[in-house]
């Protein structure tokens, strides 16, 4: 978790519950998205430290286009924000616009919220281009006074722009779910180990790698780990950590073969045919 300045905790327990008031009251009157826009552009603010008047810009918004807000510090566009009515629903193709202009000028993250909920997203440049969710949280559920809660406002604060905080928590979420462990649980390590452990509870025991990984994608794991998108990307990037791994392994034995050889020469008097490099036939 990163560590999160007192001072910017005593915000968050100061301006959060104000602001569940004010989206309480904002939902049941069913304010516009002009209003909403007005509320969250206080909420940058107030409880996620940005300076609204010189670093919160409705610039990118033209005649509805592109997205409503940005946060633009020394010139580099950190946030696309699109905003939608507080009572509107999000949905995928609500962020459209934003990713779009997003993926045309090399902006890294975009926000999708309606003041209520916020989603974080992280622009994935590769072909085709694409996005991944990284966060999601309803402002109303935050409780200011948990850490877990606090993290999740200091994802998209001002403070936690510095450093690696957002990198560092998205490469977690990419890691750490069930389809990368799908995929571990897959791999040829996994499934090695799994044979070594049958055979040592079983002396004797004939079974073949192919036999258990068949059983393993067949009757183990549910479809979505090994047949959806998700899947796909996440065995690829197991595969990508594997062909790592050996080409690591391969490069530590080449290094010890060098030094042992270094070791014998050394060994070997100075007059040895094997040390001169000649030899007899």
């Amino acid at each position: 978790m990163a560590k999160i300045p007192a001072k910017v905790r005593e915000r968050y327990i100061k301006q959060v519950s104000r602001f569940q008031k004010i989206l309480t009251a904002a939902r049941k009157r069913d304010v516009n998205e002009a209003d909403t826009v007005s509320i969250i552009q206080d909420m940058l603010g107030e409880v996620f430290g940005f300076d609204k008047y010189l670093e919160v810009t409705s610039e990118y918004a033209i005649r509805g286009t592109f997205c409503d807000l940005a946060i633009k510090i020394d010139d580099k566009i950190q946030y696309l924000l699109e905003v939608k009515a507080i009572g509107t629903e999000l949905k995928p193709a609500h962020l459209k616009q934003a990713v779009d202009y997003a993926a045309n000028h090399g902006v890294q993250w975009v926000v999708l919220t309606n003041g209520i909920v916020w989603e974080l997203h992280r622009m994935r440049y590769e072909r085709p281009i694409d996005h991944d969710q990284v966060s999601s949280f309803s402002f109303l559920e935050i409780r200011a006074r948990n850490e877990e809660d606090q993290q999740k406002l200091f994802l998209l604060s001002r403070r936690g722009l510095s450093g690696s905080v957002r990198e560092e928590f998205y490469e977690r979420v990419q890691s750490v779910n069930r389809h990368v462990i799908g995929a571990l649980i897959q791999s040829p390590d996994c499934i090695k180990l799994v044979r070594r452990n049958l055979r040592k509870m079983v002396p004797g025991l004939k079974v073949e790698e192919k036999e258990i990984e068949a059983i393993i994608h067949d009757e183990v794991l549910k479809r979505d780990i090994t047949e959806s998108d998700e899947a796909s990307q996440a065995i690829a990037k197991v595969r990508k950590f594997v062909k790592k791994k050996v080409k690591r392994s391969a490069k530590r034995t080449a290094k010890k073969m060098n030094t042992s050889k270094q070791t014998v020469v050394k060994a070997l008097p100075p007059n040895s045919s094997w040390s001169s490099g000649s030899g007899h036939d």
